[in-house]
């Protein structure tokens, strides 16, 4: 991934960045570092996220190895979600990036609103 000439992110980085830190994962990792869930647990706790997306986030994350899946011997049968040590290895990372995002909040809030007044100076 890193060369003499900087940073490139090759095409298998790029999926897993993308499966990771996408809309519903980062949600999702949140709540299982705090303890391990059932599935009905994660919809309460991040309601906005649909039963089908919650679905293919709990896949993709279950299979790049973050999110391990129990299936619990009671009746009804149930499945009970976890992070697993590799997934716990992607909480430094991404506190990081919230730093990052929090400390620079303002400057990019101005870039926001001098770039939307650029882009409706140029459309009217």
């Amino acid at each position: 991934m890193d060369t003499d000439a900087g940073l490139r992110i090759e095409a298998p980085h790029r999926e897993l960045l993308d499966q990771i830190l996408d809309k519903w994962s980062l949600s999702v990792l949140n709540e299982l570092c705090e303890r391990p869930c059932r599935f009905n647990e994660l919809r309460r706790a991040i309601p906005q996220v649909t039963q089908k997306s919650l679905t293919a986030t709990l896949r993709r994350l279950e299979r790049n190895g973050v999110v391990g899946r129990e299936v619990v011997s009671t009746r009804p049968v149930a499945v009970r979600y976890r992070i697993t040590p590799l997934g716990k290895t992607l909480r430094h990372p991404v506190d990081v990036l919230l730093a990052w995002a929090a400390e620079n909040m303002p400057a990019i809030a101005s870039a926001r609103e001098a770039f939307d007044g650029r882009e409706e100076e140029a459309s009217a």
